[in-house]
């Protein structure tokens, strides 16, 4: 019973309510694109150092022997050379600088 009342209302409910979502008669409108597409990150190749120039550089013997300002110095002339600006100190600048040494 239930085909039959659903098969004769079908035609009235398609004269009433056109189709208008996906499955419409009339074939979709095109996509328009934005003039300028953002390039991807991903098509960049990657410019940082590979982890295991880092650890190279972490773990070099000669600048464990070093004082903690100058391991820190050596660890930044370390990066330069390979073109990295070294803005995480591995020490608090506490150990750097005192309140007594600084004028203000």
């Amino acid at each position: 019973m239930r085909d039959l009342i659903a098969q004769a209302l079908l035609p009235l409910l398609r004269l009433l309510l056109p189709a208008t979502g996906r499955h419409s008669a009339e074939p979709p409108p095109a996509p328009q694109h934005p003039a300028h597409i953002p390039a991807s990150p991903w098509s960049r190749p990657w410019t940082a150092p590979s982890a295991q120039e880092v650890r190279e550089i972490f773990r070099d013997e000669q600048m464990r022997h070093l004082a903690a300002p100058q391991r820190e110095r050596s660890y930044a002339a370390a990066f330069a050379r390979i073109g990295v600006d070294y803005d995480h100190p591995t020490m608090p600048l506490g150990l750097i600088v005192r309140r007594g040494q600084v004028a203000a």
